[in-house]
């Protein structure tokens, strides 16, 4: 009886864990601002402002599925001995990540190689 409940705790564990992470890595960032201005007649008038943006930059890592969803900047790279690249195999291309390039395979979308910072 113990040995099956350790087993379902475990599957569950392990199906559960990529939700969380994928969560953690589209966090939120609320940046709160206060603009204070003086009015005629000495008033003071403050203003808040609350902007709540969404950071989809993500880092990449080879052998991760590639999804555009979590990219910023998604581009196609044609010329890439323009950013002094290799040619892609057979079956891959580069693509823009932000200033990373990455290449992925047109089929499966699986991450083959990563160069940070590739892109100025």
């Amino acid at each position: 009886m113990m040995k099956k409940f350790l087993m379902a705790l475990a599957a569950t564990t392990m199906v559960a864990s990529p939700m969380v992470a994928t969560q953690a890595q589209a966090a939120t960032h609320r940046e709160d601002s206060r603009i204070v201005k003086y009015g005629p007649h000495g008033r003071t008038v403050v203003k808040h402002r609350t902007v709540i943006r969404k950071d989809n930059h993500r880092r990449w890592a080879k052998g991760q599925r590639f999804d555009r969803r979590y990219v910023s900047n998604y581009r196609v790279i044609d010329n890439y001995r323009g950013y002094r690249l290799n040619a892609p195999p057979r079956g891959y291309r580069w693509v823009r990540s932000g200033n990373d390039a990455v290449l992925i395979a047109i089929t499966s979308g699986i991450i083959g190689a990563v160069v940070a910072g590739a892109i100025h």
